[in-house]
């Protein structure tokens, strides 16, 4: 995400740390730059005049143009505005008073609201809450169903709506039976509409005034762009929202719904969808998603994400095994399913500094296909023969290419790559530092 308005924005302050010193007319050219990248990015016309007015200020002062770094300096103020614009502090949900609490999901159709649902309830679960999923769209054709299968994906309970009922009525009565199903937290996904309409809102605000929820959370689509901004602010006056989760914004989001919703309606992006799987829901930090846009990746996100997916018990004992030499391809294919839950490998080197800059490049070979192929001919061997590599010979090596639907060359490169790398990981280790480098050459 964010790419195009990343690159632009890197490019434009390239040609000011590039320069000895500074002037208030090629700052000046230089916000012209960064004003035509936010437009182009869908930003919001007045959120970009404002913004551009507020870096101007603090960039032409004297205590900028007159440092040593003056370019870095700007960049830094780029970054503090962006991070201000988009709210400073990331705000959780305001789960108090007594339970049950309800969160009520609206938006449009087709924004990703039931999925999101599914995945604020996984989310919710894994903070030690016992949510509760309630279908209350009894218009579109399976919105139910797809609910109640999602709900058994993810192992949470869901309502047994039933489609006659009016939608007030259905999350009375679930709002009522929380407490025989245990559930400290009620998930309502309301119908959609195409676009917004009277009869739309007019049910909302029914269900608002009879269950008065805790939270109304509006699920926007990302790569609507400006779109979501203003279905946001019609949704907002409406029902006076407390949040939004921007959805799909894995895909190709311009980035102007993240940096315009909340100088628009003044309500917190709350969360933010990182992909299709149920797990891909992460709180939203606005200066981590401002470092993102700067090309300064997002370090603290990448391991939020690795401490979640990857077992502590099974990291040592990877790392006894590294000690004692015995690392073997069995253990490298776990990894590399671990490695999968982290998302997909463009979305971890954006997340790391610099290394977007490098697979823009060209320096960095990124085939996810590879991955596959490495797997595959892992899962084609033997439980012996991925313990001991060594032991294939010519006729394995054929057996392990055909079982895969590879050739033996990428047989031999894999193996050969997978001893030069345990040499290289054992130094490592023995030195007190661990790297785990790639095996795919």
């Amino acid at each position: 995400m964010f790419e195009s308005l990343s690159e632009k924005l890197n490019s434009t302050f390239k040609k000011l740390t590039g320069r000895g010193r500074l002037t208030e007319v090629n700052v000046q050219d230089a916000l012209r730059d960064v004003r035509l990248a936010l437009l182009e990015a869908d930003v919001n016309y007045k959120v970009v005049k404002n913004l551009v007015s507020d870096i101007r200020e603090r960039a032409i002062g004297q205590d900028v143009l007159d440092s040593l770094t003056p370019g870095q300096q700007i960049v830094k103020i780029v970054n503090e505005e962006l991070t201000r614009l988009m709210g400073e502090v990331c705000v959780g949900l305001e789960l108090t008073g007594r339970p049950p609490y309800s969160l009520m999901l609206v938006g449009l159709q087709g924004s990703g609201k039931t999925t999101t649902a599914a995945k604020l309830a996984g989310y919710l679960r894994k903070q030690g809450r016992h949510p509760y999923l309630v279908p209350a769209d009894i218009y579109r054709p399976a919105a139910v169903d797809q609910l109640k299968k999602l709900g058994i994906q993810i192992g949470v309970p869901v309502y047994p709506t039933d489609p006659g009922q009016r939608p007030e009525k259905i999350c009375l009565d679930a709002l009522a039976g929380a407490g025989r199903e245990g559930a400290d937290v009620l998930i309502v996904d309301t119908a959609g509409r195409l676009h917004i309409d009277e009869t739309l809102m007019a049910e909302l605000v029914t269900i608002k005034v009879k269950i008065n929820p805790t939270e109304i959370l509006l699920v926007a689509d990302a790569m609507t762009g400006q779109d979501a901004v203003t279905v946001a602010k019609h949704f907002n006056e409406s029902l006076d929202i407390s949040g939004v989760i921007l959805s799909k914004m894995e895909g190709d989001a311009r980035g102007g719904a993240a940096l315009s919703i909340r100088a628009v309606t003044g309500k917190p992006i709350k969360f933010v969808g990182v992909g299709e799987k149920l797990n891909a829901l992460e709180p939203f930090h606005p200066d981590r998603m401002a470092s993102q846009i700067l090309g300064m990746g997002d370090v603290l996100s990448l391991i939020e994400r690795a401490q979640e997916e990857f077992d502590e018990k099974e990291a040592k004992k990877l790392e006894r095994k590294l000690r004692k030499s015995e690392f073997d391809l069995e253990d490298f294919r776990s990894q590399l399913k671990q490695m999968k839950k982290l998302g997909s490998l463009d979305e971890i080197l954006g997340m790391i500094p610099g290394m977007g800059k490098l697979k823009k490049l060209g320096n960095l070979n990124l085939d996810e296909k590879e991955l596959v192929r490495v797997e595959a001919i892992i899962s084609s061997m033997t439980p012996e023969e991925r313990r001991r590599h060594k032991i294939i010979n010519g006729s394995r090596r054929r057996r392990i290419a055909m079982g895969s639907g590879t050739t033996v060359q990428d047989v031999n490169r894999l193996l050969k790559n997978f001893s030069q790398t345990k040499k290289m990981m054992e130094r490592f280790t023995k030195k007190g530092g661990l790297q785990i480098p790639s095996f795919l050459g």
